[in-house]
């Protein structure tokens, strides 16, 4: 990994390890961001990755390792690290009782933007949120897209390198997801460096890059296009049959499958590869007098791999 410094990645972690008394919340943890790049931290909720964020914004203090963010130790000088980031946490942070323009005026102060920018960052947040006419509306009264774009508009007032966006679009509907990472992307372009958290897996098709996160550690990392072209140690198959339900619950206890899962009306199904073909599938069913409709083997998806992977791990398994 290279030295943090000017000419370093904005953001470097080095064997971040963070411990709350006994509970390892974030154990050796090591990546880099380049400039420009969108990098998702995906994982199930308790995975790890709010805690990174919080260290890597100077919230929290390492237990271990190190964090540079724009070439400053954050552990160090979090209050310099602090003026080159903007933050949107997974909370909604914004002031309900205050209109749109009040907590702009708000966070232009916090953020200490320049008087004579304020006006113009303002109207770019407005803009950008698609609030225009409604800049006297109180906050609560905001959809929730509106809401989250004002955030998002909020965090980056100050025109920050870097942007941390901790779950940013949970609870949030599909449209205004979209919305979102549209948004996200065309900062992206303008040349700000993006980490994102979050647990939906069809967001990660939206990063460059893609950290695996689970209890704490890496588990895989690569673009969405490499992850799944990851071998998952075994064949995965579509199963369409009747009685999904005792079908999942058949093929858990059989001989030969890694994970099944239910995705719809079917079931993913990942064997181990010591039968052949997709025998491991048809034996149990056969013997449960399950009907089936067609077995087909597929690419995994992003969950797929996540699942596949997370499952094989052992839970104190060394991080790749």
């Amino acid at each position: 990994m290279s030295d943090a410094g000017p000419n370093a990645p904005p953001i470097v972690a080095r064997n971040l390890t963070k411990r709350f008394k006994t509970f390892v919340a974030v154990d050796r943890v090591s990546f880099e961001v380049n400039r420009g790049e969108i990098l998702g931290f995906i994982g199930p909720n308790g995975a790890g990755k709010s805690t990174i964020i919080r260290v890597l914004c100077g919230l929290l203090r390492p237990s271990e390792g190190q964090v540079f963010v724009a070439g400053i130790d954050v552990a160090r000088s979090p209050e310099a690290a602090r003026q080159k980031i903007g933050y949107m946490s997974q909370k909604f942070s914004l002031y309900g009782d205050l209109s749109v323009i009040e907590n702009l005026r708000f966070f232009g102060g916090i953020y200490r933007v320049p008087r004579d920018r304020l006006a113009e960052r303002i109207r770019y947040a407005i803009d950008m949120a698609g609030l225009a006419g409604r800049e006297d509306a109180l906050v609560s009264s905001l959809a929730g897209g509106w809401k989250q774009r004002l955030a998002l508009g909020c965090a980056i007032l100050h025109n920050p390198p870097i942007l941390f966006l901790d779950e940013p679009t949970s609870g949030v509907d599909p449209i205004s997801r979209r919305r979102f990472w549209d948004l996200i992307h065309d900062l992206a372009v303008g040349g700000v460096t993006i980490l994102v958290t979050t647990h939906y897996m069809d967001e990660a098709e939206y990063c460059d890059r893609i950290v695996l996160i689970n209890q704490g550690r890496i588990v895989a990392s690569g673009s969405p296009t490499e992850l799944k072209k990851t071998s998952l140690g075994g064949k995965l198959f579509l199963v369409e049959c009747g009685s999904v339900g005792r079908a999942l619950h058949v093929l858990s206890a059989a001989a030969g499958v890694r994970d099944v899962a239910a995705f719809g009306d079917a079931l993913h199904v990942l064997t181990d590869g010591s039968l052949e073909g997709d025998a491991a599938i048809r034996r149990p069913l056969a013997a449960s007098a399950i009907p089936i409709v067609r077995i087909s083997p597929i690419a995994p998806g992003l969950e797929d791999v996540f699942v596949g992977l997370v499952a094989r791990r052992p839970p104190n398994a060394a991080a790749p």
